[in-house]
């Protein structure tokens, strides 16, 4: 294949010209496969013969699709004979690719919504050609005017539907936030984020590097809570923004960034990140650090280091040393050491960033929370084995759920009487609204314009 990655349908290699034909694709392997839609859209980019605005076409149904997933199966079992828990998947998402044109792209028509969808399904499902031909222009006719559930009597089917999510998470936003603000974030969610840089102040200040970036055409702003970030605001590519290639930037969202800055490496002291691929914090530590000292950067899976070590070289930061390490199991092979500083960026749902990632939303049922809470505590406890008399910890995740996060914390100080939490209010202050009652970080989208994300410090006191 020349080296090009290429999707494959049905085992025969997928070059198509037809962005809707390669959106389906994607959509199938993710609902089959669980796969991630940014990596299948990636390479479908890079193996496809599309051109031009079709690219943005082939990205804007992938992921529109997977935000708006729930309001348009709605509109669907609203418009079809069929209930939709009934019909073949492949039809389904047909009739989700040609909904959402109708339904939310105004420079497509509707008329070649329905028609370009109709005989695509005459190539994949040629026995629902007709069917879906008739849900498509009812839809098309009615779908502005379609009942919704009673906002009042039944809140969470109606978050669910008109802002789609699964109705468990609707039923969790509203009780933990209140039915607007549960509205607010699910619409949030669903919209597609800025693109969000950190400068590497190893080699460039923000300041010269916004300059430069406008120079070049780019339109772009200081972050408002990181001094390290800048938000592009022009649809570019990363890797085309100048001084990507020179290790000038990375990509790395807003309230990443604060987690780095929340635990305040010095220079010269020894870090521990636990669980670091693909390197973005890491490489923010060293910076913070000066390049100075010993940055030991660790995953569980040997194919995500090198996306470390790559890192690392592009930015300039040399302290990082790249470990083999399962942190859910006792750290054996840092038994003796004893580190300054950790950074326990613990794996959770991700419902912070489903707007980046949307297809989780389909994933994850309730009780992955208390599933994956378990495994943060475990990760968490043995982090805290190796940690130095008098060093800070900080857990952090990009989930917004209370059991990934207070409940972990809570559990672990109440265990752990060696152990203290500190204020992180000092490290970004003025910003009242960023901290919980118990002076941990907590980012919503919908309220600071950035991904969800939690975190605390600890200090070992004992």
């Amino acid at each position: 294949m020349n080296g090009k990655a290429v999707l494959f349908m049905n085992g025969v290699p997928l070059k198509s010209s037809n962005p809707r034909r390669v959106a389906f694709e994607i959509l199938e392997r993710i609902e089959r496969e669980r796969s991630y839609a940014d990596i299948l859209v990636d390479r479908a980019l890079a193996g496809s013969s599309l051109k031009g605005p079709d690219r943005g076409l082939l990205n804007e149904l992938v992921f529109g699709v997977l935000r708006r997933r729930g309001t348009l199966d709605h509109i669907i079992g609203s418009c079809s004979s069929m209930a939709v828990s009934r019909l073949e998947r492949r039809v389904l998402n047909l009739l989700r690719i040609g909904l959402y044109q109708i339904c939310y792209l105004d420079r497509i028509p509707s008329s070649a919504a329905v028609n370009e969808t109709v005989n695509l399904s005459k190539a994949l499902a040629p026995k629902a050609s007709g069917f879906i031909n008739a849900v498509l222009r009812r839809a098309d006719r009615e779908w502005e005017s379609l009942p919704w559930p009673d906002r009042e009597h039944d809140p969470a089917a109606f978050v669910a539907a008109r802002h789609s999510l699964p109705r468990w998470l609707a039923e969790k936003w509203i009780c933990q936030l209140g039915l607007a603000e549960a509205e607010a974030l699910a619409g949030a969610l669903n919209e597609t984020p800025h693109l969000t840089v950190r400068v590497n102040t190893l080699r460039i200040t923000r300041g010269d590097l916004l300059g430069r970036l406008r120079d070049e055409g780019v339109m772009a702003e200081a972050t408002g809570y990181s001094p390290d970030g800048i938000r592009v605001l022009s649809p570019v590519r990363p890797a085309a923004l100048y001084g990507f290639s020179e290790g000038l930037l990375t990509v790395q969202d807003e309230a990443s960034q604060l987690a780095s800055l929340f635990l305040s490496p010095l220079p010269g002291e020894s870090v521990l990140d636990v669980c670091a691929a693909p390197g973005g914090k890491a490489t923010h530590l060293a910076q913070l650090m000066a390049n100075r000292g010993e940055l030991v950067a660790c995953d569980r899976d040997p194919r995500k280091l090198p996306r470390i070590e790559d890192a690392a070289r592009r930015l300039g930061t040399s302290i990082i040393r790249t470990q083999l390490l399962d942190a859910s199991r006792p750290l054996n092979e840092l038994a003796e050491r004893r580190f300054d500083r950790i950074l326990v960026d613990a794996p959770c749902t991700g419902l912070g960033v489903l707007r980046r990632n949307p297809e989780a939303k389909w994933r994850l049922a309730a009780h992955d929370l208390e599933r994956m809470a378990r495994l943060q505590a475990t990760i968490l406890r043995n982090a805290s084995h190796v940690l130095a008399d008098g060093g800070a910890l900080l857990y952090s995740t990009c989930s917004v759920s209370t059991e990934e996060n207070e409940g972990v914390i809570n559990d672990f100080l109440s265990e752990n009487g060696d152990f203290m939490i500190e204020d992180l209010r000092t490290v970004v202050p003025g910003h009242p609204g960023l901290f919980t009652e118990q002076e941990m970080f907590r980012s919503w989208p919908h309220r600071h314009g950035m991904d969800g994300f939690f975190a605390a410090r600890l200090r070992k006191v004992g």
